[in-house]
C-alpha cells in the first residue's frame, strides 16, 4: 500500500480532531472506530473481507502499513474468521496515540505539551496543514449535501464518524440535525463500512458479549438507534496516566 494516501484511521482521527482545543472529539468510542477503521481499509485493501458478521483473512500478504499490518497478523493468527463486534471491542490500548504519533512523524500534526490543573502532563495536537482536514470535511459534505453515493472510502468514514458519535461534532446543534441524519444513512452506501460501524455501536450498546448471531441472521440495521457517543466506555489508563489528546 503506497503511502501517498491517507488510511482511513488517519482520516478518522484528523476529522475528529479539534483545531481549536487541539483534543479529540469523543475520544473513548473513537479508539473503537479507529480498530474499525483498520478492518475497512484493510478489506479496501483487499486483505480482508466479511463473512456474515465476521471478518475472513482471504491474502495475509503484508500492507506496506506497520499498523495495518500487525492487526492482519493479529486476524491471520486467529485461524477462523472472526466477529467483528469481538475484534472491535477486544483491547486496543494505545491505538490513538500510535495513530497520533504518526501523523506527528508524518508532519502533519505538531504536538504541544501542557499540564491539567498544574499538575497532570499532557499533551494536545494541532494540525500542521489545515488544507488536509478541510478536504477530508468537504468530501463528507459533498456527500451529505449532494445525495450522489459517495465512493466507498468516503462512504465508510461516513459510518465511522457517525458510529463514534462525531456527527454532533462535526454538525451541532439544532440547525445541524438534517446533517447528522444524512451523515447516518450514508452507512448503506458502504457494506463492510456498515458491518464495522454497526459493531462499533453495538460495543458500546453493550453487545459484544451477546450470543453470537450464525450467518443467517446478521444484525439488524436499527435505523432508529439513537445518536451514538452518548455512552462513552471507561478510560482505560490510570488517573496518573499521561493524557494524550483526552
Amino acid at each position: 500500500m503506497g503511502r501517498s494516501r491517507r488510511t482511513l484511521p488517519e482520516e478518522l482521527l484528523l476529522l475528529a480532531l479539534d483545531p481549536t482545543t487541539g483534543t479529540t472529539a469523543q475520544p473513548q468510542s473513537l479508539d473503537l472506530g479507529l480498530a474499525g477503521a483498520q478492518l475497512v481499509e484493510l478489506a479496501l485493501a483487499g486483505r480482508i473481507a466479511p463473512d456474515g458478521d465476521r471478518i475472513a483473512v482471504v491474502v495475509p500478504r503484508p500492507t506496506g502499513d506497520p499498523t495495518l499490518d500487525s492487526a492482519l497478523e493479529l486476524l491471520r493468527r486467529r485461524g477462523a474468521p472472526v466477529r467483528a463486534v469481538h475484534w472491535i471491542g477486544g483491547p486496543r490500548l494505545g491505538l490513538r496515540q500510535t495513530y497520533l504519533s504518526h501523523l506527528e512523524r508524518c508532519g502533519m500534526v505538531h504536538a504541544v505539551a501542557g499540564q491539567m490543573c498544574g499538575v497532570l502532563p499532557t499533551t494536545r495536537y494541532q494540525a500542521t496543514d489545515t488544507a488536509i482536514s478541510r478536504e477530508i470535511r468537504s468530501r463528507l459534505d459533498s456527500a451529505i449535501r449532494t445525495g450522489v453515493p459517495p465512493d466507498p472510502r468516503t462512504a465508510a468514514l461516513a459510518a465511522l464518524a457517525h458510529a463514534v458519535g462525531l456527527g454532533k461534532h462535526l454538525y451541532p446543534g439544532n440547525e445541524g440535525r438534517s446533517s447528522r441524519s444524512r451523515l447516518r444513512d450514508l452507512i448503506r452506501h458502504d457494506p463492510m463500512g456498515g458491518l464495522v460501524a454497526h459493531a462499533v455501536m453495538d460495543v458500546q450498546n453493550g453487545a459484544a458479549a451477546g450470543p453470537r448471531r450464525g450467518p443467517a441472521q446478521p444484525a439488524p440495521r436499527q435505523v432508529g438507534r439513537p445518536e451514538p457517543g452518548g455512552m462513552p466506555l471507561q478510560a482505560r489508563h490510570g488517573p496518573m496516566a499521561r493524557v494524550a489528546a483526552h
